[in-house]
């Protein structure tokens, strides 16, 4: 299965809960900007344009950690908020679960700080929240009267960003310990699919896909260090400090915006020459390589992939990383290529989908991707 464009949770998730692009839900990535501004804000549930399946289907849905679904709102069932949620009571829904939820030392994610600075206390607290959380899958599954029950693992996220190379390596301190959280899974799943029953469907599927991180590419310094982008004198270097001058910057992962006239408070590309900046763009990152290694797999113009009534908040260019190559927007970075903590990167091509009592495979698309999944769910009710 292919995952969203850019290949990041928020976006990939957005898009498989509502069965929409981007341009049709509204949510382009973990970041984006306020009207007029370069002032950045975190889109969360309530900026989702498109609804949910489950305020659409009709029976109890019961939905666990779901990623970009604070604040929860009113629905039929449980809601569960997964990552990024910021306080507990307003991540549950119905608010009587929040007491027994407490009582299972449920966690609302990983705390992942932990990682940079002690790697044994990063993967207890791991194991914890996985544990509290299939606690509460059981729970939920025996309490609740339900049609539609979602459950999602993100700790695996997590384990494979800091400890690829313990997957990898079978020799590394780490190698068993993350082989037996993905064994903990296996295990849930198992149980999950001996209480069902023989008319109902079982559909498992990941976001977005993984492999090793060989180096973390900044991409606002190139288009700083290749004229396209600058920053007022005497003041920090931050998004919110572009100047005028400025033709493009960049957003978490790899968004490229035109720092157009009337749309930006420095604005200062003409719509009649956003053409040309956009194919020099396209030239500059299609050549780009570090190490001798092309860094960009694919460029794309936001016509290409999004349709919908808020293509106009689209980026202008969506960059896709070739293999290896993490694509960031940091506008700190003092180097084009480097390499932090992480050792694993997300992947847009190797997402994956399974189904078990789907009667008829031809429902499934191909290409498959994200956006296609709540479309089979709804063929296969019917």
């Amino acid at each position: 299965m292919l995952s969203s464009i850019p290949e990041v949770s928020s976006v990939a998730w957005s898009s498989m809960i509502t069965g929409q692009n981007p341009g049709a839900h509204g949510v382009f990535g973990f970041m984006d900007l306020h009207p007029d501004s370069y002032k950045m804000k975190f889109p969360n549930f309530s900026d989702l344009k498109a609804p949910p399946f489950w305020d659409l289907w009709h029976g109890k849905s019961v939905i666990i950690n779901v990623p970009s679904t604070y604040p929860v709102h009113e629905m039929n069932g449980v809601l569960i908020s997964g990552f990024v949620s910021i306080d507990f009571e307003k991540s549950i829904h119905p608010k009587s679960l929040i007491a027994p939820l407490k009582d299972m030392d449920y966690r609302l994610d990983v705390d992942s700080q932990k990682a940079h600075s002690d790697m044994d206390a990063f993967l207890k607290d791991l194991d914890a929240s996985l544990e509290a959380r299939i606690e509460a899958y059981r729970y939920l599954w025996e309490t609740q009267d339900w049609q539609t029950f979602m459950l999602v693992f993100t700790a695996t996220d997590r384990l494979m960003h800091f400890l690829w190379d313990a997957y990898e390596d079978k020799n590394h301190k780490y190698h068993s310990l993350f082989l037996e959280h993905f064994r903990k899974i296996d295990q849930a799943v198992g149980e999950i699919d001996s209480r069902l029953n023989d008319d109902d469907l079982l559909i498992m599927h990941s976001d977005h896909g993984f492999e090793r991180l060989d180096k973390d590419i900044y991409i606002s310094y190139l288009l700083a260090e290749q004229g396209f982008l600058q920053f007022k004198q005497d003041q920090d270097i931050a998004l919110n400090n572009i100047c005028y001058g400025t033709k493009a910057f960049a957003l978490d992962p790899a968004r490229i915006y035109l720092n157009l006239k009337g749309k930006y408070p420095c604005g200062s590309v003409d719509v009649a020459e956003a053409e040309d900046i956009l194919r020099q763009l396209e030239n500059l990152f299609q050549s780009l390589e570090v190490d001798g290694r092309k860094v960009i797999r694919d460029v794309y113009r936001k016509e290409q992939i999004y349709s919908g009534p808020y293509l106009e908040n689209a980026p202008d260019l969506i960059l896709v990383g070739a293999d290896g190559f993490n694509l960031k927007a940091s506008v700190k970075a003092d180097k084009l290529a480097d390499k932090a903590i992480f050792t694993g990167k997300h992947t847009q091509d190797t997402a994956f989908f399974i189904a078990k009592g789907l009667r008829d495979e031809n429902i499934i698309p191909d290409p498959l991707t994200v956006s296609d999944i709540k479309q089979i769910i709804e063929k296969a009710r019917s």
